[in-house]
């Protein structure tokens, strides 16, 4: 059975599904992709049992057939070939590939022994553009927990709600939340909780997609879900379990009022952070000191082995006096998260919750708690 596709849209379906095929010792069928002629169609499916995917293209197809083969190895092959058709034999037990002056066969493995793709319910489900969807996500799933024994931080938290559906993550140290605001209401409100590796997984697939991606939602599991660009016919499945278990009350921990703010240039404020994290110590501490008199924020961090460092920013203050201590690390990656020229920073006191937004933007903020004093 032989099958016709291009080079292009056959390396971007291998690479998809190559990460997921992670190298398993306990079950090494989960290295291999499933590779399957449909009609007018070709798929390449991987699983680690928790996120399966699965990529179609189109493809000229005799009649149906499929076989497993090593993701890795059919991966590095393809990225040799050229420009142009490949074509695919499937004659058991080997994957046959020819294109140009290349030509290989792949051993491959029983199709019967690769699991199986769970199925879902197509009842409930949302519509979300798939650039500015992937944006949104990005800003927010890495800040997730790697405890093992909170799981329920260990994924990020959607909560889909009339007129906007807010993401949201945290570390217990920091936390993100960014709202997408819905054209339309939503009939049914609904949350769940999103494994990491799974939202990391939608970022790098659908991150590309210039159409629509399609959410659909199961009480256990979630389906994601774009369509090629020629056809009707879905380009990407994206399938996952949920995390089980309750997201934290964390619009408990978010200041509902502050003593004091300042409006500071974005990129200034985030260079003088570089800057004083080469003197900061063991935990990383820098000293922000907001000066409303004065009009500016006071930026220090102190080494006893290598000296310390202070800076003036200027801004545009509001309320007292007040400082705390951050990690400069969690402090600089909340500012790259933020995308305006300017950033609001809000203190409440020394040993609250300090916020970073964005100036004209409602869609954001980014909750870093302070370093104690000692």
């Amino acid at each position: 059975m032989k099958i016709l596709v291009l080079k292009e849209k056959l390396k971007e379906g291998a690479s998809a599904v190559e990460r997921l095929a992670q190298k398993s010792l306990s079950l090494p069928i989960l290295n291999n992709v499933l590779v399957r002629g449909e009609k007018n169609l070709v798929s390449l499916t991987a699983t680690n049992l928790e996120i399966g995917i699965r990529w179609w293209a189109l493809a000229k197809s005799e009649k149906e057939a499929e076989i497993v083969v090593p993701a890795r190895l059919l991966l590095n092959f393809v990225n040799f070939l050229p420009n142009g058709p490949v074509e695919l034999e499937i004659e058991k037990p080997f994957l046959k590939i020819k294109s140009g002056k290349y030509k290989s066969q792949i051993k491959g493995l029983d199709p019967d022994d690769f699991p199986i793709l769970p199925q879902i319910s197509r009842e409930e489900s949302i519509g979300l553009d798939g650039l500015g969807f992937c944006q949104a996500l990005s800003q927010v799933f890495d800040i997730t927990s790697s405890s093992l024994t909170r799981t329920e931080i260990s994924g990020v938290f959607f909560q889909f709600q009339k007129e906007q559906i807010k993401i949201v993550a945290t570390d217990s140290f920091r936390l993100g939340e960014k709202k997408i605001f819905l054209k339309s209401p939503l009939a049914k409100e609904y949350s769940f909780i999103l494994p990491h590796l799974t939202a990391r997984e939608v970022v790098n697939i659908f991150s590309e997609s210039k159409k629509e991606v399609k959410i659909y939602f199961s009480p256990n599991q979630v389906l994601f879900e774009s369509t090629l660009p020629e056809a009707k016919h879905p380009q990407v499945h994206l399938i996952s379990r949920l995390i089980e278990g309750d997201f934290p009350d964390y619009q408990a921990i978010i200041p509902k009022k502050f003593e004091t703010q300042v409006i500071l240039s974005r990129d200034e404020f985030l260079n003088q952070i570089k800057s004083a994290s080469l003197f900061s110590g063991k935990i990383n501490e820098v000293r922000l000191n907001i000066l409303p008199q004065a009009g500016k924020l006071e930026v220090s961090s102190r080494n006893q082995d290598l000296g310390e460092y202070q800076s003036f920013l200027s801004g545009r203050t509001k309320g007292r006096a007040l400082s705390a201590s951050f990690n400069h690390r969690f402090l600089a990656e909340g500012l790259l998260k933020i995308k305006t020229p300017e950033v609001i920073f809000e203190l409440t006191s020394e040993e609250e919750p300090a916020v970073l937004k964005p100036v004209g933007a409602e869609d954001f903020l980014y909750v870093v708690m302070p370093i104690k004093a000692s």
